[in-house]
């Protein structure tokens, strides 16, 4: 009889975290934090033409709501299929 050989399993990792904290998210969690930092830093309210209409609001809520539209258009842009 020959020996028989065994496959690891992705569930048996060494480490525990290594498989999820990798640079690739460690880099995009810094640049998250850093984004916010900026956004909440900026409170002051100010006026924004929007084509037409001019409103008046805070500056952290403009840039965060342009956040979250660049992060929608890279999901969607990037999106595995």
């Amino acid at each position: 009889m020959s020996p028989t050989t065994t496959k690891k399993t992705g569930g048996d990792r060494a480490g525990g975290l290594r498989g999820e904290l990798t640079p690739r998210r460690i880099t995009a969690l810094a640049a998250a934090v850093l984004a916010l930092v900026f956004v909440f830093e900026n409170t002051k309210e100010v006026e924004i033409r929007l084509l037409v209409p001019e409103v008046t609001m805070p500056l952290w809520l403009a840039l965060l709501a342009v956040g979250v539209v660049g992060v929608l258009c890279g999901v969607l842009l990037v999106r595995r299929r």
